[in-house]
């Protein structure tokens, strides 16, 4: 890769990265004090093309004017930074590349069905939260009765499918780049180089498998040959998300990084979907231990995609 592409992909991942950070901040606009009645209520204030909308957030307290100002600083600081690098961009001489129809297409199903997604991957790792919360901190990054931890780890996950569906990363090949930042995402506010790959060995518990420490240069090698390969690109999307859980790549956050990984490379080719739905999550852990242990007889690849795989009808 020459330097400009090398700097093309980084400022590229960069600006997904911010907008999806703009996408995670509830309350976008200025904040505006109304009156009524002798009472104070907040309100949004935002314009949307030429036209300026006012919309309704609650009674006004101290604490919540303090919390919309943040978010507004925020959400011009980032806007600032888009700006700066789409002035580098246009520097570089870079132009956006038309994706076909069908992965639009595959962009706006993944878009549609990102909470459901979100949830079910919640459920695979353990995180008590039922639908209606889980939605609710999608949409509004809180909701009382939940974990921080947990509020966090769905936050973390709508941050990286937020970046996988943008129209630049969706552009950009499936490869080992990706991957990392999709891990960085994942790992947010739990480990400070979450997407670093591991130097400190792991267990899996109920398993007797232990992962040896990843080489980079394997790795990368390795998810090169599988984006690669020739065949059907389902059966390739499975293909890496199975060989990123069982390297155990990074630190923690392997399952939720492989499935959104292995998601890029679905949208990419207009392919549909991989999530593993709440309902299956019992038997994909069984499955996916005898996996690690090399004693699936392949049913483990079968089961991604007879029961996982959301197929795009085009």
């Amino acid at each position: 890769m020459d330097f400009s592409r090398y700097e093309y992909q980084e400022l590229l991942q960069r600006r997904a990265d911010l907008k999806a950070r703009l996408s995670l901040i509830p309350y976008d606009g200025s904040p505006e004090i109304k009156e009524k009645d002798g009472k104070k209520y907040l309100y949004i204030r935002k314009r949307i093309a030429s036209r300026l909308t006012s919309t309704y957030v609650g009674i006004y307290s101290d604490d919540l004017y303090e919390a919309l100002l943040r978010y507004h600083k925020n959400s011009k600081d980032i806007r600032k930074q888009i700006r700066k690098i789409e002035k580098r961009l246009a520097e570089l001489g870079y132009k956006t590349e038309e994706l076909e129809n069908d992965v639009l297409l595959n962009i706006d199903f993944a878009r549609a069905n990102m909470t459901v997604n979100i949830y079910d991957q919640a459920v695979l790792e353990g995180v008590a939260t039922s639908f209606p919360q889980t939605e609710e901190i999608i949409e509004n990054g809180r909701v009382n009765g939940v974990s921080s931890n947990d509020v966090q780890k769905i936050l973390n996950l709508k941050h990286a499918w937020e970046f996988v569906m943008d129209h630049d990363v969706v552009a950009t090949k499936t490869d080992y780049y990706i991957l990392c930042h999709i891990a960085k995402l994942i790992n947010e506010g739990f480990f400070t180089d979450g997407g670093r790959i591991r130097s400190v060995p792991v267990t899996i518990g109920g398993s007797y498998y232990i992962p040896p420490l990843p080489i980079e240069m394997d790795v990368k090698e390795k998810i090169t040959e599988l984006v690669k390969e020739k065949g059907e690109p389902t059966d390739i999307a499975i293909k890496i998300c199975l060989y990123c859980m069982k390297t155990q790549i990074f630190t923690d956050g392997n399952k939720r990084t492989a499935i959104i990984f292995s998601n890029h490379y679905l949208i990419r080719n207009a392919a549909g979907l991989l999530v593993i739905p709440e309902k299956n999550v019992s038997e994909f852990k069984k499955l996916l231990v005898e996996y690690y242990e090399d004693r699936d007889n392949g049913k483990i690849s079968e089961f991604l995609r007879d029961k996982c795989w959301r197929k795009l009808e085009k």
